[in-house]
Formats: structure tokens, C-alpha cells, sequence
């Protein structure tokens, strides 16, 4: 295989990596232990949102610089499972160039959950959480609704393409907003407790975990990167549940006065 098709099916394979989720450090080993599959040495880097790649054949002295930017990102560990397989299978048989970008290109379309499983698990992580952090069965009850609503309008928003930062200041302000209605139509309801279990369907915890597993790697400029992402999303969503708590409040003090 020439060096071309080789660093095309290494940078395939390292782009569903970092696009799923993957540590810079995993990222790196695969693509380079696929180039070593095809006789080839090369260097790579990665950084936050792309890969740089540097092939060279020992035969001809031949050297190509290849990058490949990662916009789309989320969390999916059964496809990072498949592209380790993919790799260290490629340490016994070396398919061709044709074989091995069409079983890199089933991976990247495998299938997703379906919304309804997903929801039905952010409905389930909220009642779990709220019951977790001191809520009653009634506080646990309540978190469902505001999960299932939260993480409906999360899916729909990011089909639409918008920047994180508003994703997730929107999912904060629906956090808020239900768990304040909630609070109204049912008094014996804590916000605490629902506030929480809706936060926590939102949080980056993997993102905040891989961050800081890179920086450990010592690849600081992906691991500083991921964790002021994942603080990023945090914030945003701190302010879109605050916001509504500061204007519920206020309302109900002009109220009472």
C-alpha cells in the first residue's frame, strides 16, 4: 500500500477516535501502530479539535504531512471499542486500502441508540441522582419531567448546529424553569434535589476525566483544552439555572412586597 492510502485510513481511524471521545494519548498510539501495520514510521499529534500526522517511508526517504480537522464531538465508547479492535486486528491480516476504509466507514455509521432509549436513560440517571444527593421519592419523581424535556430540547438544538455554549445555557434555563414550576404546582417538591438530578444528566464528566488523563499523559495542549471545555459547559449551565433562579426570586419578592 502506498504512503498516501496509509496515512488516509490511520487519520480515518484517529478522526472516529477523537470524535467519540478518545484520550489524545489513545488517539496517537492507534494511528501510530496502524502506520507501523503498513511498514510505515510516522509522528503525531493531537490537539483539540484535530490531528497532524507526519508519514515517512524508510525505502525512499518519502515524507507527507497530513491533517484532518474534528468538529462534530461526543461521547460513544462502543465505537472507540471498534477502532482498538479494527487496530489490533490490522497486527495479524493487513486488508487493502478498499477493505479498510469501507470497515472504517461501518464504524463511523454504526448505529446510535435510539432517542427513545437515550431519553428513557436521561430519565432514569435524573430520578437516580436526586434520590442520591438527599431528594425524596417525590423529589426523584419530579426530576423525570424535567429530564426527559431538558435532554428532548438538547438533541433537537444541537440538530440545528448552534454553538455549545447557547446548547447548554438553554438546557440550564429549562432545568430551572420546570423545577420552579414544579415547585408551584407541587409544594412538597426540593429544587435542590430536582435542580440536581437535571444538572447532572448535562455534565462532561468524561470529557472533564479524559482532560485530565491527557494532561497526566503529558499532552497538555489537548488535556488544558478538554478541561476548559468541559468547564466551559459547566458554567453555561450554572448560568441558565441561576438566571431563572435570580428572576423566580426577584418576582417573588416584587410580589410579596
Amino acid at each position: 500500500m502506498d504512503i498516501k492510502k496509509a496515512s488516509e485510513i490511520a487519520l480515518m481511524a484517529g478522526e472516529i477516535l477523537l470524535s467519540n471521545g478518545a484520550e489524545a494519548y489513545r488517539t496517537q498510539d492507534t494511528v501510530n501502530r496502524i502506520l507501523r501495520s503498513y511498514g510505515y514510521a510516522g509522528e503525531c499529534m493531537v490537539v483539540a479539535d484535530g490531528i497532524i500526522l507526519v508519514i515517512e517511508d524508510e525505502v525512499n526517504g518519502e515524507k507527507i504531512t497530513s491533517m484532518k480537522k474534528v468538529n462534530k464531538k461526543q461521547v460513544d465508547l462502543y465505537r472507540i471499542e471498534l477502532i482498538n479492535s479494527f487496530s489490533r486486528s490490522l497486527m495479524k491480516e493487513k486488508p487493502g486500502y478498499d477493505e479498510a476504509v469501507g470497515r472504517l466507514k461501518e464504524i463511523k455509521n454504526a448505529p446510535e441508540f435510539s432517542l427513545f432509549v437515550r431519553l428513557s436513560a436521561a430519565c432514569l440517571s435524573g430520578f437516580v441522582y436526586a434520590l442520591f444527593f438527599g431528594g425524596s421519592v417525590i423529589d426523584a419523581f419530579a426530576a423525570i419531567p424535567v429530564c426527559f424535556v431538558t435532554y428532548l430540547v438538547k438533541v433537537k438544538i444541537s440538530e440545528f448546529g448552534f454553538f455549545q455554549f447557547f446548547e447548554n445555557f438553554v438546557s440550564g434555563v429549562i432545568i430551572g424553569l420546570g423545577t420552579y414550576l414544579l415547585s408551584i404546582v407541587f409544594g412538597a417538591v426540593n429544587m435542590d434535589s430536582v435542580i440536581t438530578g437535571g444538572v447532572m444528566i448535562l455534565i462532561p464528566g468524561v470529557v472533564l476525566t479524559n482532560g485530565m488523563k491527557d494532561i497526566i499523559y503529558g499532552d497538555f495542549t489537548s488535556g488544558i483544552a478538554r478541561f476548559f471545555e468541559a468547564l466551559l459547559v459547566i458554567a453555561a449551565i450554572s448560568i441558565g439555572v441561576g438566571a431563572v433562579l435570580l428572576i423566580a426570586t426577584k418576582g417573588a419578592v416584587v410580589s410579596v412586597a
